[in-house]
């Protein structure tokens, strides 16, 4: 799937997890790699968006609290937004969220195509964002929809969703979310659809 121009956004809440065995197998496949990346190095949490609030289309912002990434770029870059709300959790709740969250850095680093997350903490709904930079479309909705299986046994139902935007490095979507316009679906809520940024 390569391409210079986005040509689709595709529906997380339309496509839905994977089946259990297939994603299951690739979350395991993912704590594996993760171990050695980590083990190597070659895992960074860099600081220079930490404390940047991101303003989405329909009302909502969130706060970026990490920033995890690799040192590869991507030859086919996409953005991925997956948001999810999490269960019980209230109050508090959100900031021992915030702490433990850095132990499931091996659920995602790992997975093919990985190049950076913003983890943005919960916005005024309670819904929870991670904001991608994937290599490759195909490799991003194959993350998240194994993800799905992991967010489900801790999130609200109904609450987890995904859109990949092929064609996009995130930063440039961070510098000019009008990178977006006509990316949006008009018949559901813009909860992924970047609008600015401060």
């Amino acid at each position: 799937m390569s391409t210079d121009e986005p040509k689709s956004t595709l529906e997380g809440s339309q496509a839905g997890p994977l089946p259990a065995a297939t994603a299951w197998r690739a979350v395991a496949r993912c704590v594996i790699e993760s171990a050695r990346m980590l083990a190597t190095g070659v895992v960074h949490w860099p600081r220079v968006n930490v404390g940047r609030r991101l303003r989405f289309a329909d009302g909502t912002t969130g706060e970026v609290y990490r920033e995890t990434s690799v040192a590869v770029p991507a030859a086919e870059p996409c953005l991925l937004v997956v948001g999810f709300r999490l269960r019980l959790v209230r109050g508090r709740g959100h900031v021992l969220f915030r702490w433990e969250s850095w132990l499931n850095t091996p659920l995602f680093v790992g997975f093919p195509g990985f190049v950076s997350k913003l983890w943005l903490a919960a916005d005024e709904h309670g819904r929870y964002r991670g904001f991608y930079e994937w290599d490759e479309a195909d490799l991003a909705e194959h993350y998240a929809r194994s993800l799905w299986r992991v967010l489900a046994l801790v999130s609200e139902p109904g609450s987890i969703d995904f859109r990949v935007v092929p064609g996009m490095h995130r930063d440039e979507v961070l510098a000019d979310p009008g990178l977006l316009d006509g990316h949006a679906d008009p018949s559901v809520p813009d909860w992924w659809c970047l609008a600015g940024t401060s």
